[in-house]
């Protein structure tokens, strides 16, 4: 069984035990347990049709723990202007949750 969740602006096709890292958002800090509500897609175990959401699935829902807190490889943001003597560098690292999925409920 797997399924296709939109979090943080971006689409994740996810299976039961699955380990991904995700856009960072708020979690209860006693329960670890997070629930993506925005499913795209069902897809069930044998023969079973996939179930499309227009745009989202009615009653389906996807279970995960918080694994770890972590932060993305360094990108390096350099502007210039050719023969104006502009230039600027920056550097960005975006925070990322790492997360266990345990359950699709479809």
């Amino acid at each position: 069984m797997y399924a296709v969740i939109e979090t943080g602006g971006k689409q994740y096709r996810v299976t039961p035990g699955d380990v991904l890292d995700v856009e960072r958002v708020d979690v209860p800090e006693e329960s670890g347990a997070l629930r993506f509500d925005r499913v795209l897609m069902v897809k069930g175990d044998g023969d079973d049709a996939a179930r499309l959401g227009t745009p989202l699935v009615d009653g389906a829902a996807v279970t995960a723990t918080l694994v770890d807190e972590v932060r993305a490889p360094k990108i390096m943001v350099f502007k210039f202007k050719r023969r104006k003597g502009y230039r600027k560098l920056s550097g960005h690292r975006q925070d990322l949750m790492r997360v266990r999925i345990d359950a699709i409920e479809a």
